[in-house]
């Protein structure tokens, strides 16, 4: 099968762990893989954001990435992008007229409104991943929410549009669904995990006597870093560690660095809390190995990928009840929820589980099972080309799309 993904922003062979790169370009880059490895010819188009970016190259994992010139190549927040998605789809269509796709899988809304424009006219299906909803991000940042004033109307009309949503949690279908989009035409595909790479057994960073605690992630507020400096002072002995933001030298000009640190030595844990920037992906399987605890404690998380690779890794996992972590953690087995941005409660299970081990082995060895007999990257592809198969099976059968197409999508493409 010949299988073009689209995703705008998250370029699949970025660096992890600043702003704009996190969840979204492991996704694309490992479930482009997996797809490989099962023989299907996979094409990822996203953004040029570098003059210095090749238009096309061959990845590790055997998938093509295009560069597609659309605005200025240089990095642009994901966030001023709806600008230049009319020249991202013009792109698209003239690429996809030489080498048409069996399916096209889109990921983020952007990415949506540019594969919709550019399969006009065309019985190209087009699947749709949101990763994250304007809904949701609006309800919980309110006027922080940075995201263009369209964004909640495109969204509605691409999940209406979209031959077919994968979802990935079954809270966001339940978002989708309150947006108008058919739940017949929503099925989940969740996030995966590096089976190979994030195993119990292997070297472990170093650490010192006290628990260790450990959060990783990119430094924006939502993903709620706060919280858990908030919880430390009644948690005796404990260090918490939180990887993620800019590299080597930048972590001191970082604006979301400097505030966890501020509010670490306005509650007195700045000696129990490190900040340690970005890591790599070759270095984080040993940072979770050295945890007793993985802290996940996001205001909002639309699926989640670092309690996975923790359960992967066998540590047990402390998260917030949103999102996607009501599906990948299960309560009181491989770990436990807590409510989100409530510091007390993180603080009282942190406490409990620290002087338990007996209870943290026996949750980090069910979240090892759990992690490889649910989420590994090859089982997860199975669940997506099942997805592009029933929207084959849909178009076969003559079923309809909610017919918004066209006029609406021209007004769309013309705000673009």
């Amino acid at each position: 099968m010949k299988i073009s993904m689209v995703s705008e922003h998250a370029n699949p062979l970025a660096v992890l762990g600043e702003v704009d790169a996190g969840g979204q370009n492991l996704h694309v880059a490992e479930l482009s893989a997996a797809l490989c490895r099962q023989g299907h010819e996979v094409t990822v188009y996203t953004r040029r954001d570098d003059p210095a970016q090749p238009e096309k190259v061959r990845a590790p994992g055997g998938y093509r990435v295009v560069h597609v010139p659309a605005g200025p190549a240089k990095h642009l927040p994901k966030d001023e992008l709806l600008p230049h998605m009319t020249e991202f789809g013009r792109y698209l269509a003239r690429a996809w007229r030489r080498d048409t796709p069996d399916v096209v899988h889109t990921h983020f809304w952007m990415s949506g409104l540019a594969a919709l424009l550019a399969t006009r006219g065309t019985d190209i299906p087009v699947v749709q991943t949101f990763h994250a909803l304007g809904a949701v991000k609006k309800r919980y940042q309110g006027a922080a929410d940075t995201s263009p004033p369209e964004r909640l109307q495109l969204e509605r009309l691409i999940g209406k549009n979209a031959s077919r949503v994968a979802a990935t949690c079954s809270d966001e279908v339940f978002e989708l669904a309150r947006m108008g989009v058919p739940r017949s035409r929503m099925s989940i595909a969740p996030c995966g995990v590096d089976l190979d790479r994030f195993i119990p057994d292997g070297e472990v960073a170093p650490r010192g006597d006290r628990h260790r605690i450990v959060s990783v992630g990119r430094l924006v507020p939502r993903k709620g870093f706060a919280t858990a400096i908030a919880a430390l002072p009644t948690v005796p002995g404990a260090e918490l560690v939180i990887a993620g933001g800019p590299g080597e030298g930048k972590l001191a000009d970082d604006p979301e660095a400097r505030r966890l640190r501020e509010l670490a030595e306005k509650l007195g844990v700045a000696d129990r809390v490190r900040l340690l920037g970005q890591v790599s992906r070759d270095e984080m399987p040993a940072l979770l190995r050295s945890a007793d605890l993985v802290v996940c404690t996001p205001w909002y998380e639309p699926f989640g990928i670092v309690p996975l690779e923790a359960m992967a890794c066998g540590v047990p996992v402390v998260a917030a009840a949103v999102g996607g972590l009501i599906d990948t953690v299960v309560d009181g087995v491989t770990g436990e929820l807590v409510p989100a941005q409530r510091p007390e409660a993180l603080a009282v299970t942190m406490r409990r589980l620290l002087g338990d081990p007996a209870q943290r082995e026996a949750y980090g060895i069910a979240g090892c099972d759990r992690a490889r007999s649910r989420y590994s990257w090859d089982r997860i592809a199975i669940d997506v080309l099942r997805i592009y198969e029933k929207t084959f099976q849909d178009r076969a059968a003559g079923v309809p799309v909610v017919p918004d197409t066209a006029a609406t999508l021209d007004a769309a493409g013309s705000r673009a």
